[in-house]
């Protein structure tokens, strides 16, 4: 059954709740009215504001993020421009589907919650940088101190070398491998190691950043962690992963720690690992 909903820019055919868009076409401008949010099926949106005269990228969003949600929460017209950065594949979610959604699944919530924490960020940080740029049009800043000068440049190295053992066994040489490739992905050496791909524009930078062995983009920006607890490691699904994680082959549940052992093997999306306790 075919489905009707207003879009802008050129007409695309909607099918089964789906559109699509070529790369450099607007999906939405600030200020329309909008019945429906998105969530990205293929492809990438950047999210534009217009500030001063310049469009500034408030977001750049991949596979599996979703915009477009506060004209069915809010019940307002849209606060910025959506442009297909490259041809991507959309599926359209109205207020009852969406209602629907969230009765069945509470951790949509919880996505949308962190999403918005984020968002918050960088708005935040835009801000600064606006109000910096006028700051140093207007007055030129004063000089750093002297101690923020040395700090800069003599930093102090990461105690890499003097890392309490685990077992004999530094953690800074507990790793995951890659399998196909070999590159190797040690875990940091706090309680805490992020897993999932870098991403510039939000800031996003995990300790295990496999963007270099991810070819597929098969890994969400935050996908997993490893959670050290006295001398024993677990893998830690966030939620909202796209193509889920696997320990030994089997699929884990989001939210849930599951132990791992060096020789396990850990699958991240479509990245096959080991881990490796030297």
């Amino acid at each position: 059954m075919k489905a009707v909903f207003k879009t802008t820019g050129t007409k695309v055919a909607v099918r089964d709740h789906t559109a699509s868009y070529v790369a450099g076409e607007t999906i939405f401008r600030h200020a329309e009215l909008g019945t429906e949010m998105f969530i990205i099926q293929e492809g990438e949106v950047d999210i534009v504001k217009n500030l001063g005269g310049e469009a500034h990228i408030l977001s750049h969003l991949e596979k599996g993020d979703f915009f477009g949600e506060m004209a069915i929460l809010e019940n307002v017209p849209r606060t910025a421009d959506a442009i297909a950065r490259t041809d991507v594949k959309l599926v359209l979610i109205n207020g009852s589907r969406f209602d629907e959604m969230l009765r069945k699944n509470p951790e949509i919530a919880v996505r949308i919650i962190r999403k918005y924490s984020q968002r918050l960020r960088e708005a935040n940080d835009l801000l600064e940088k606006l109000v910096g740029k006028g700051v140093e049009n207007d007055q030129p800043m004063p000089p750093p101190p002297p101690a923020a000068v040395a700090a800069v440049e003599e930093p102090v190295p990461e105690p890499f070398d003097d890392v309490t053992p685990v077992n004999g066994i530094s953690i800074s040489r507990r790793r995951l491998v890659d399998v196909l490739s070999g590159t190797t992905f040690p875990f940091s050496n706090g309680d805490e190691t992020t897993i999932g791909r870098s991403d510039p524009v939000t800031g996003i930078l995990p300790d295990i950043d496999l963007t270099p062995v991810d070819s597929d983009r098969s890994v969400s920006r935050r996908h997993a962690k490893i959670l050290r607890t006295g001398e024993s490691y677990s893998v830690f699904e966030e939620v909202g992963t796209v193509n889920g994680t696997f320990v030994n082959d089997e699929r884990i549940p989001t939210g849930n720690p599951v132990p791992i052992a060096s020789g396990d093997r850990v699958k991240i999306g479509l990245i096959q690992m080991k881990v490796v306790y030297d």
